[in-house]
């Protein structure tokens, strides 16, 4: 192993170079070209050349022989794809849905979007105890109805979620539920404003939910939501845990992002990027959703 004038270790630096080149590709950089990842990287053209190569020669890249870019490999596809059967989200999510579980006696859920629906994936029940007979795990939620799928379609672009919700027929789960398009899209952008959402029984009559969204870079990738049964007795109301929840949510970002960011913000009129505050619900007057 050689030593360079600054004390870097070589083979090691090669390795976080190459690691950091995997980790820059995203929605929005799906290839790399040899001179603007040099430029990009501040290495010379040599340089980029043999890392772009090696990468690609392990298949975690692919190069195009026409237009000589690079982009993700299937090597990448077979190391997610054994991440995913090893647990994958739902197991990097438990640990703090356990912590949400403890800290505040409700159900802590992780949902991620299926179709027209978020799906559970992990969940863990507080101090009441499972909340129901059935299962969380698996369960479907519309993106119409309630606080766990609203805190994920908020946050999608305004043109990708019309796009996936559009002409589709909207249930009725409770005198609650709002099933026409523009009540629907009106809860969207307050969920936005706010950063959260509440709801009060418009999926499941029986249950009070407070969820917020899961980053993943820019994109929404799920939500978490604290569960409580109306009728449960506790000395403190669900509004009161936003903080906790948010904290959380950040965090699971920040594992998802390999960096620790403020999860994006929408600009609901325009699908851009915004960043107006979090406002904290009070508890004293509860969404009538």
């Amino acid at each position: 192993m050689t030593v360079g004038p600054t004390g870097e270790r070589g083979p090691l630096q090669t390795v976080d170079r190459a690691l950091d080149i995997l980790l820059s590709f995203d929605e929005f950089r799906s290839s790399w070209g040899v001179l603007e990842l040099a430029e990009e990287f501040g290495l010379s053209k040599s340089t980029a050349q043999r890392l772009l190569a090696s990468l690609a020669g392990k298949g975690f890249l692919r190069a195009d022989p026409d237009t000589r870019r690079y982009s993700i490999g299937p090597a990448v596809w077979r190391t997610a794809a054994l991440w995913e059967r090893s647990g994958g989200l739902s197991a990097l999510a438990e640990p703090m849905l356990a912590d949400l579980a403890r800290g505040t006696g409700r159900t802590a859920l992780f949902c991620v979007p299926d179709g027209v629906h978020v799906r559970c994936i992990a969940a863990v029940s507080g101090r009441e105890g499972p909340r129901r007979s059935h299962p969380f795990i698996d369960e479907l939620y519309p993106a119409h109805a309630g606080a766990t799928s609203r805190a994920y379609f908020a946050f999608l672009e305004p043109g990708d979620r019309r796009s996936l919700l559009l002409g589709r027929p909207s249930a009725r789960f409770s005198e609650l539920t709002r099933v026409d398009a523009e009540g629907v899209e009106a809860l969207f952008d307050e969920t936005v404003v706010a950063g959260y959402a509440l709801s009060q029984g418009e999926y499941d009559s029986s249950s009070r939910a407070l969820a917020v969204p899961v980053f993943g870079g820019v994109r929404p990738v799920g939500s978490l939501t604290l569960v409580e049964n109306k009728l449960s007795a506790h000395d403190d109301e669900l509004a009161d845990h936003l903080n906790g929840l948010l904290a959380a949510a950040d965090e699971l970002t920040g594992l998802l992002s390999n960096r620790r960011p403020e999860p994006p913000r929408r600009d609901w009129r325009r699908g851009h990027g915004a960043h107006a505050p979090r406002v904290t619900p009070d508890p004293r007057q509860p969404d009538p959703q």
